[in-house]
């Protein structure tokens, strides 16, 4: 399988204009894994339609995967039914985001609020124990406020290259800025072009980036304001109607930390600051060659960093 976009000598700097609309040839682990679909619904939340999936028998262990920032919950749709035989596996896409409806206002109560319904709605707990979250990148913020101020409702967390937050820090000003309405493409294949990672990285499994970037993108009929054509789901304002606010002392449960080696979210010193706040750290992997995107670039080496944290939760 091809890892490494950049590699490809038919590579034009895109992560995928090269295949002209086609979906890259794929591993066959990755086929048989979304070959597995999940149960798709949604459940409401302060006013919000959150989208919901699910695999695995209601009573084992629960594992709920959370994306990051402008992605959606089919970022863990090739990688939770590796899981589906021995956890009840649920994924959910944040207010503002995938399949998920928008709001006035985005706040980390919010989110948190979304956890714990899909831990209720996905029946996580049936098992007699709390699920174990995994979050990447910005999903660990509400995963570390769930678990300061909401320890009962899980029973660990694995923060999946989720850099911890400072009090000065935000996104990108072009992000900060917000847009009135997100860019529409004339065709599917010229919005599959225009798919970037943020922060940026051309390293990957094609397959993988191409089914991300499938499923960020509908497609949407003419209005008086704007054409036809394919565009992004989430909410292109959501910089501007979000309050991270405060995520609490200290989580209160045993955590786990996965990061890349080679992630623009890790430099220096940023990894010995992530544990500093984690009192009880029960584990650390670094996965070699794996940028912050690990999901796209190293996905099996990614399940298997968290087969091996999970019992270390215990």
């Amino acid at each position: 399988m091809t890892e490494i976009a950049s590699l490809d000598p038919n590579y034009d700097g895109t992560l995928l204009g090269r295949f002209d609309g086609e979906r890259p040839p794929a591993p066959d682990w990755f086929n048989d894994a979304i070959a597995h679909e999940p149960a798709r619904s949604t459940i409401e939340v302060d006013g919000a339609a959150i989208e919901l999936l699910t695999w695995g028998e209601v009573g084992k262990p629960g594992l709920l995967f959370l994306h990051g920032n402008a992605a959606h919950a089919d970022w863990w749709s090739f990688i939770a039914p590796l899981f589906a035989d021995d956890f009840r596996c649920a994924a959910i896409s944040w207010s503002g985001m995938g399949k998920s409806g928008w709001r006035e206002r985005y706040a980390i109560p919010h989110f948190a609020h979304e956890i714990l319904a899909a831990i209720d709605a996905a029946q996580l707990g049936a098992s007699g124990s709390p699920p174990v979250i995994v979050a990447h990148s910005f999903g660990g913020f509400p995963t570390l406020y769930v678990a300061s101020f909401h320890p009962e409702a899980i029973s660990g967390a694995i923060l999946v290259d989720s850099a911890p937050p400072k009090p000065d820090g935000g996104p990108p000003p072009r992000l900060a800025q917000g847009r009135a309405a997100n860019p529409r493409y004339h065709s599917l294949e010229s919005a599959l072009r225009r798919f970037r990672f943020m922060p940026e990285q051309d390293s990957g499994i094609p397959a993988i980036i191409d089914w991300m970037a499938r499923e960020a993108l509908h497609e949407v009929p003419e209005t008086e304001d704007a054409p036809g054509g394919w565009t992004w789901r989430f909410d292109p304002q959501f910089w501007t109607r979000f309050e991270r606010g405060d995520l609490g002392p200290s989580p209160k449960v045993p955590t786990g930390i996965i990061v890349g080696a080679k992630s623009a979210l890790f430099p220096p010193g940023r990894l010995e600051e992530l544990q500093s706040i984690m009192p009880d750290c029960r584990f650390t992997n670094v996965i070699e060659g794996a940028h912050h995107h690990v999901l796209a670039d190293k996905p099996l080496e990614l399940v298997a960093a968290i087969r091996e944290g999970l019992p270390l939760l215990r």
